[in-house]
């Protein structure tokens, strides 16, 4: 009686929901005339209920960012910066471990264009975006804006063609919780907000740990009491050295803040986004933070020149507040060798933030390195607690250089996510970690010394207790080479799925053993499931060994296809039928990678254009079984008919119904 309610409630959700070609977003466009040759281009899209669309903004490694296209561009227009967006919301997602940024309700994209042939009559234009509910769907629409004769024209939306799709329908709560957006009578454009004020928090926050880090180098502590006893000596009174002091501190933070300010205005705060999901952006950082950790370990130092730090110095002697200015950007110039790495760093980072994170993350820093020196001439006295130069100093800026070093491979590391060469899966990057950390162990427990390092006849306690911690770190790392979650670190190294063996030796568990044989074409794919990418090469082992093929649809940036996998097919009934009894064929909708020239085509069904593997496997799904979400999945025999009479597919759903699903096709392949 249960399976017969099953089958009738499954039914009415495929006829409903499950054959629909899914369309949550309307367009409308419009250009105006803004001056001479420039014009504004706008998107405007009403969202349905419920459904996000995603920002250009959302960083890879987790859901489809929107990309704004423009077909006729060269000769006849040029671009006026970035497209802007209008009112967005940000929030983290645990399954892809990264902060997504997307529309609710509404959608306003704005691109200024100047015109460089007079003759031109119209812009091509296309937006490529992933709109999701508890389903995802990848899409494409085309746009024609008709340049006006008259000042401000609208053109409204023509018929457009859907190109690419993915993800499905969760019977269970959405994977990302939207805010209730109210659209207001008319668009509004506020400006790019790629984080939340909780992320500005964050970085505000990382960025004071490093200032007082950045106190505890060879290059910063010494001069605390240096500069204190200037201002107690030179001051008339306790008062007067006091406000001295807070200047000082306010300048310190001042010069930082302008660097912000200064590294937002050249790139950009939407342009400083967008370089963070740049494979050059990424492969630059990657060299950039190894050549800062090779500074703190002691192979060479970065300095600027002797003569700013002279000039400087000189005009420090004017007095006053001009001269309090200058001894603050002295103290910058001069402690340039450990702060640059660090300030470096901290730019790197907060640019990836994008926005007006750069000038966020100078605040956090030089508020944490300007307290000391104010909060010291208040106090005097405070001087005789503080702990006495030596090579301790060095100490914190080798352990400095190896985090650098660690934090470096993170870039490496988005490059190879983006290029997909699986040149750095997640077995070699947990490799390099646990071998930087290993050996910073044995260097805090005093079994490697460099150049820098003064003679150690003992190690202190609190450099046992670090270099246990790290060891501890180390020992962490391991299990993580045969699949262990590691959620202490999860949004560092790539994911479990980008890995040699994606889910490790487990076949205790009746997973796959990765040392099993594979057949020509497959690969050991989530939880060590035998998985075909082919679907010839599928096929074809399936003809040989006489199993039915499951079609699975799904794609690298589906979250609800990573749930799947994750909660119902590492199911202990589940996993059995997907190693013994079926054959499984992962198509890919989102596979980027373009077609040989003589496999492109034009749809049929839908007329788009096939350019990509992705876009193939997209129209398959489109054409044969009516529907653009996913992941979906489909039980066939060999020549390609639907096992399931009554439910041809089914999507995101429990365990028991999905064994069920699958046993009733399955046996019907047997009879």
């Amino acid at each position: 009686m249960r399976k017969i309610i099953f089958l009738l409630i499954a039914f009415l959700a495929f006829a409903n929901g499950n054959s629909q070609i899914l369309d949550p977003v309307k367009w409308t466009t419009k250009i105006e005339k803004k001056s001479g040759n420039n014009y504004l281009l706008t998107f405007n899209g009403i969202i349905d209920k419920d459904w996000h669309m995603y920002s250009q903004f959302t960083p890879d490694g987790g859901p489809l960012p929107m990309e704004v296209i423009f077909k006729n561009q060269k000769g006849n227009y040029n671009l006026v910066g970035k497209a802007k967006e209008g009112k967005t919301t940000t929030e983290f997602n645990d399954v892809f471990g990264v902060n997504e940024t997307f529309f609710a309700l509404k959608a306003q994209i704005q691109q200024e264009i100047t015109l460089t042939n007079p003759k031109i009559s119209n812009v091509e234009a296309a937006l490529n975006y992933q709109v999701c509910k508890d389903a995802c769907i990848n899409l494409e629409k085309k746009f024609t804006f008709v340049i006006p004769s008259n000042p401000i024209a609208k053109v409204e939306e023509k018929p457009v063609k859907m190109d690419t799709a993915a993800v499905e329908t969760l019977a269970s709560k959405p994977e990302i919780k939207t805010q209730t957006v109210v659209p207001p009578s008319k668009p509004e454009v506020v400006p790019i907000k790629p984080a939340k004020e909780k992320g500005l928090w964050s970085i505000f926050f990382i960025a004071f740990l490093s200032g007082f880090a950045a106190l505890l180098t060879p290059c910063v502590f010494p001069m605390i009491p240096m500069t204190v006893s200037f201002f107690t000596k030179q001051s008339k009174s306790k008062a007067k050295g006091i406000e001295n002091a807070i200047i000082y501190g306010v300048s310190i933070i001042s010069i930082y803040l302008i660097l912000g300010l200064v590294v937002t205005w050249i790139f950009g705060a939407d342009a400083l986004n967008a370089l963070s999901t740049n494979v050059w952006f990424n492969l630059i950082f990657f060299v950039l933070l190894v050549v800062f950790a090779a500074s703190f370990l002691g192979a060479f130092e970065i300095m600027l020149p002797n003569s700013w730090a002279n000039k400087v110095d000189s005009q420090a002697d004017r007095g006053g507040i001009i001269g309090i200015l200058f001894m603050a950007l002295a103290l910058a110039i001069v402690s340039f060798s450990c702060t640059g790495p660090i300030v470096g760093t901290l730019l790197v980072q907060a640019a990836s933030k994008g926005g007006i994170a750069p000038v966020i993350g100078m605040l956090g820093f030089s508020s944490a390195l300007a307290l000391p020196f104010m909060l010291f001439a208040m106090f005097p006295g405070w001087l005789h607690s503080l702990p006495k130069s030596g090579g301790w100093l060095n100490t914190v800026k080798v352990v400095l250089g190896y985090l650098e070093l660690a934090l470096a491979f993170k870039f490496l590391s988005n490059a190879d996510l983006v290029l997909q060469l699986h040149l750095l899966e997640r077995e070699v990057f947990l490799a390099i970690w646990i071998a930087i950390f290993g050996t910073l162990a044995f260097y805090l427990f005093g079994k490697i010394t460099l150049p820098h390092d003064s003679p150690m006849t003992h190690i202190s306690v609190g450099r046992l207790l670090m270099g246990l911690l790290v060891l501890s770190f180390t020992v962490y790392l391991i299990p993580g080479l045969w699949g262990a979650p590691l959620k202490l670190i999860n949004a560092f190294p790539p994911t479990i799925e980008y890995s040699e063996s994606p889910m490790g030796i487990v076949s205790s568990k009746g997973y796959s053993s990765p040392t099993a044989v594979l057949p020509e074409g497959a690969k050991f794919g989530t939880h060590g499931i035998v998985v075909f990418d082919d679907y010839d090469k599928g096929l074809a082992y399936a003809k040989k060994i006489n199993k039915p093929i499951m079609l699975d649809f799904t794609g690298f940036a589906c979250v609800n296809c990573r749930k799947m996998e994750n909660n119902v097919w590492s199911d202990k009934k589940i996993m059995p039928i997907l190693n013994n009894e079926i054959v499984l064929i992962s198509l890919y909708v989102d596979d980027k990678r373009d077609l040989p020239k003589k496999e492109q085509f034009t749809s049929k069904t839908t007329g788009s254009e096939i350019i990509t593997i992705g876009d193939k496997w997209t129209d398959f799904m489109i054409s044969k079984y009516k529907t653009n979400t996913q992941p979906l999945y489909v039980l066939t025999d060999l020549n390609g008919n639907s096992l399931n009479e009554v439910i041809p597919t089914i999507s995101y759903t429990s365990v028991d119904e999905y064994e069920s699903w699958l046993k009733t096709g399955i046996s019907k392949f047997k009879k």
